[in-house]
């Protein structure tokens, strides 16, 4: 029965453009095709809010970190707004400041700042003239990340994988599901409504019988039955829908934060779907103890918890990240296995790379709730105060031809390369372009179809190098189950 209503609601969305938007990687043979037979299962482990300078830069010898004195000291810097050089300097705690730095599409463009990557200090400065300017140029070592950095210095690194738009979390993480942002620039949960022309690529998987799930942390309700899940998941999207009514009406709302739980409902999911696709943390590691994970997955992190944005400390999302690779690694599905670990944006933490251009991936625009007319501007004022300062800054169109700003990127798999450093250009359609290429499915839009696969960090051709999982440092901090 839910099969057949997803499938019912697939095809309500997408009733007006077919999913065909472009060419399948070998037109010879049809969607759905399996392509890669080694890889069984991929998995997406996608954190938050942090650059590759941020977490990675102090590497040595291992992809483009921080340019270096000869004493080995970091020697980047930005100017701040008296023309005062502030260097980058490794932080004295893993806690993180709470709404500094900035990671909003106005505050993200200041910092790239037309490619000069330096304007991280003045964008603080601008966006709140009482935080501590310096705090965007800060990192942290080895010594507070022992596991990223093993990992980074185990299976093969992405040194330029780039979020895909210089804006925040909800925009980056729709260009991961969908090739697109639709238009979103900011983190609002009232925006959250529409749906991309061409579909997400869970409408491809599910239309051509390619299993996937969401694993996210969940309060029990993996122990629901799939009519209390049904009604819990209709109460979630009833009050989104209330709160988008009562964004119109101007009523005033109080405390009303980012309200993300799992990646896929960033485009509306549909009962169905959610009740055969979305799962919490102990089903995960059930199936992947089991070798049962799905061919496609992906972890959410817990985004009030362990997600690392601020003002988190950034341990908590280490041990929780170190815990998923390490079941991955150590289950039954291991030998068949893909896992990337990446994040989503940079969360206004400094990077000393440029982005490059990138394909924009449709004709849609970014619309922001400030510039829709005086009526929504002063709804966006009275209900986002914060959001709306930034907002009402920017000027001109609002496009996606730029790539974020660099964050970190871990291929992981039995298959993986040693000693691989991939200085290609990825951004999050490359997972895109990896399930297309696996499954022969034609690319969502213009982004994922001239994005670049990571499947150049694995080598089929010999015997898998990382058969018997490597050891692996532990991480700073042990916070017990989460």
């Amino acid at each position: 029965m839910w099969q057949r209503l997803e499938q019912r609601e697939i095809r309500r969305r997408l009733r007006v453009v077919p999913l065909q938007p472009g060419e399948r990687p070998d037109p010879s043979r049809p969607a759905g095709t399996d392509m890669l037979p080694e890889i069984k299962h991929i998995v997406v482990l996608m954190m938050e809010n942090h650059s590759f300078d941020n977490y990675l830069g102090t590497m040595t010898g291992r992809g483009e970190g921080l340019p270096l004195d000869d004493q080995g000291w970091p020697t980047a810097e930005n100017p701040n707004q008296d023309g005062k050089p502030v260097r980058s300097y490794r932080f004295d705690s893993t806690h993180q400041v709470k709404g500094t730095p900035s990671q909003s599409w106005h505050a993200t463009h200041l910092q790239w700042n037309s490619g000069g990557m330096d304007g991280f200090v003045t964008a603080t400065q601008e966006i709140d003239a009482d935080a501590d300017a310096s705090i965007a140029m800060g990192y942290w070592s080895e010594d507070d990340l022992p596991f990223y950095h093993g990992l980074a210095k185990t299976f093969p690194l992405a040194d330029h994988w780039f979020g895909s738009c210089l804006g925040p979390t909800f925009p980056n993480r729709r260009f991961l599901i969908a090739g697109t942002a639709n238009g979103l620039v900011d983190d609002l949960p009232l925006h959250l409504l529409d749906y991309p022309p061409a579909g997400t690529i869970f409408d491809m998987l599910s239309q051509h019988g390619v299993s996937w799930t969401n694993y996210h942390p969940t309060s029990g309700d993996d122990h629901l039955s799939r009519a209390r899940r049904f009604a819990s998941y209709r109460r979630r999207t009833l009050r989104r829908r209330r709160k988008s009514w009562l964004s119109r009406h101007f009523k005033k709302m109080t405390d009303m934060q980012k309200d993300l739980v799992f990646t896929a409902d960033l485009y509306p999911m549909g009962i169905a779907r959610h009740v055969l696709h979305v799962r919490g943390m102990d089903v995960f590691c059930e199936d992947a103890a089991n070798g049962t994970l799905p061919a496609f997955s992906i972890v959410d992190p817990s985004f009030e918890e362990y997600s690392e944005e601020n003002p988190q400390d950034i341990r908590r999302g280490e041990s929780f990240a170190a815990d998923v690779i390490s079941r991955v690694m150590h289950g039954k599905g291991w030998p068949d296995t893909l896992l990337i670990w990446t994040y989503d944006e940079h969360g206004g933490y400094y990077d000393h790379v440029p982005p490059p251009a990138a394909v924009p991936p449709d004709d849609i625009d970014g619309r922001s709730m400030a510039r829709r007319g005086p009526v929504l501007s002063i709804a966006h004022r009275l209900l986002f105060p914060q959001n709306a300062k930034d907002a009402e800054n920017d000027a001109g169109a609002m496009r996606y031809d730029q790539y974020g700003v660099r964050v970190p990127a871990v291929i992981v798999s039995p298959y993986a390369r040693r000693d691989c450093v991939l200085s290609d250009v990825f951004d999050h359609t490359s997972v895109l372009k990896l399930v297309e290429e696996k499954w022969n499915l034609p690319a969502l839009t213009k982004r994922d179809a001239a994005a670049l696969s990571p499947i150049g960090a694995l080598d089929f051709t010999a015997p898998p190098a990382f058969l018997n999982p490597p050891p692996l440092p532990e991480p700073a901090v042990k916070w017990g189950s989460w």
